[in-house]
């Protein structure tokens, strides 16, 4: 199996551009989007089909008594449903967004294609997947998380021989990368924080997978990368590709489940 890869995240809006999340589902077979509240601010303020497109969500939504946080959860949201419609080319008030135990979003009928969504700050990113689990996490560039405060909590052996004699500055922004690859890591599983972070590690320089004691993990099955976006995040991704003989074309009427599609078509979603 060739080793999965991760394109560098696509910064989108409510106008895209989203041909390039259906293009990089295509090469990569995932995608990592990230935008911030105010750039979708108007379109949740604005948009005349909000109820169909929250879905389920609607409820939720119209119980958030403070007004701020309520337009944060519709952009988040929006974003979530205009990238999986980009990707399986649809409308997305088509998609039904539901949530797993532990808060995890899912695609009803969708059992293909997996996603992830993590907010930080004024930036919010989702991943896609049709190749497998993935899972994404975001923090801001200058958070100073200290390897001496942190290390018993979330670092292997092999991971604190390599972080110990680094300068202060590289030590700090390194053990900051190593948290959100571990957050991605954890959440691609399902795990979150369930999952201890000494239980596994990265190579500094290589960026695999390891076991505590510093030998290879899961060789060729996952992929890892770590971006800035904005100037002033990271943005880390997780993605494995479970070797199944998924299709190129990601499109709703060749990746939705028969039977759901079925069930669907006999439902009218409500607009009003």
């Amino acid at each position: 199996m060739d080793r999965p890869r991760i394109g560098t995240p696509l910064h989108v809006r409510p106008c895209g551009p989203w041909r390039e999340v259906s293009e990089r589902l295509a090469e990569y077979g995932n995608a990592v989007v990230y935008s911030t509240w105010g750039e979708w601010l108007p379109t949740a303020v604005t948009e005349p089909r909000l109820r169909p497109l929250l879905g389920r969500d609607w409820t939720r939504y119209r119980r958030l008594p403070d007004p701020t946080v309520r337009h944060r959860f519709v952009a988040s949201r929006l974003l979530m449903k205009y990238t999986a419609a980009a990707a399986l080319r649809t409308d997305p008030a088509s998609l039904d967004v539901s949530y797993r135990l532990g808060g995890r979003p899912y695609l009803r009928g969708f059992d293909q294609v997996d996603l992830s969504l993590t907010h930080t700050g004024d930036l919010m990113a989702v991943g896609i997947s049709r190749d497998g689990r993935v899972g994404v996490d975001a923090e801001p560039a200058d958070r100073k998380m200290r390897f001496g405060l942190l290390r018993e909590v979330m670092c292997t052996p092999s991971e604190e021989a390599e972080l110990a004699p680094l300068p202060e500055d590289e030590q700090t922004a390194e053990t900051l990368r190593l948290w959100t690859l571990k957050e991605a890591y954890t959440k691609a599983l399902g795990q979150g924080m369930r999952l201890g972070f000494t239980e596994f590690g990265f190579g500094l320089r290589t960026g695999r997978l390891l076991a505590p004691d510093g030998s290879r993990a899961a060789p060729g099955q996952w992929a890892f990368a770590t971006h800035h976006a904005l100037g002033r995040y990271l943005i880390s991704a997780a993605c494995h590709d479970a070797g199944l003989d998924t299709s190129r074309d990601t499109s709703a009427r060749t990746t939705l489940d028969p039977g759901f599609a079925a069930a669907m078509a006999e439902m009218s979603p409500p607009v009003s």
